[in-house]
């Protein structure tokens, strides 16, 4: 089994009983949605014990919103649908896992785009996911299995003129993933991980998403 920096293992640190304990503890918050279309994505974990997982995604290029961005699997809530059923719907149809309604360990705050969404992103065990996945060649690129290493990393906050609000970006890779997805990572990691109810609503989009 695999520590981190800090000697804990890390199957505890992402496991499905930690994760689920903390995200207990969280209270998330509603956003307003009048006006807004719904939205919901899966926080999917899973993997080999000692080697937990974050599912993260990248759009097509030859897609017309927002091509060739990271991503979590998800998408737009149907009429008449859950936003619960909507999330476990986009996670079959995108990576072809299918996980049932019990499989969901909580939610995290929503997130109001400037695209007009409001996100709900719920947090999903998807287990020994590997015989499973089969991602969608028209609605993902590449399948990014994020550690929890990877995940384990302090945001990065920068100030814009356009907005008093600071654009938030989660490292990964050899680059930075913006809101929405990185402030949805980012709260995941801070209640997850460390038990903090660290609030991201108030955290800004770059200006390029602004569309």
């Amino acid at each position: 089994m695999s520590v981190d920096a800090s000697g804990e293992p890390n199957e505890d640190r992402l496991g499905r009983a930690s994760v689920a304990h903390e995200l207990e503890r969280f209270i998330p918050r509603t956003a307003e949605a009048e006006g807004l279309r719904a939205a919901a994505v899966a926080v999917a974990i899973g993997g080999e014990p000692g080697d937990r997982r974050m599912l993260l995604t990248r759009r097509p290029n030859r897609l017309r919103a927002h091509p060739g961005q990271y991503a979590l699997p998800g998408g737009g809530v149907d009429p008449g649908e859950s936003r619960v059923h909507a999330c476990l719907r986009e996670l079959a149809e995108e990576l072809g896992i299918r996980a049932r309604a019990a499989d969901v360990l909580g939610r995290l705050d929503d997130y109001v785009t400037r695209s007009g969404y409001v996100i709900t992103p719920f947090v999903v065990w998807v287990g020994d996911y590997a015989s499973a996945l089969d991602p969608s060649e028209d609605e993902v690129a590449e399948v990014f299995e994020v550690t929890v290493d990877q995940l384990d990393v302090d945001a990065e906050f920068v100030a814009i003129p356009e907005s008093p609000r600071p654009v938030i970006r989660w490292p990964y890779g050899t680059g930075a993933i913006h809101a929405p997805t990185g402030a949805i990572v980012h709260q995941f990691r801070e209640v997850a991980l460390h038990g903090r109810h660290t609030r991201v609503a108030d955290f800004e989009q770059p200006v390029f998403a602004w569309r």
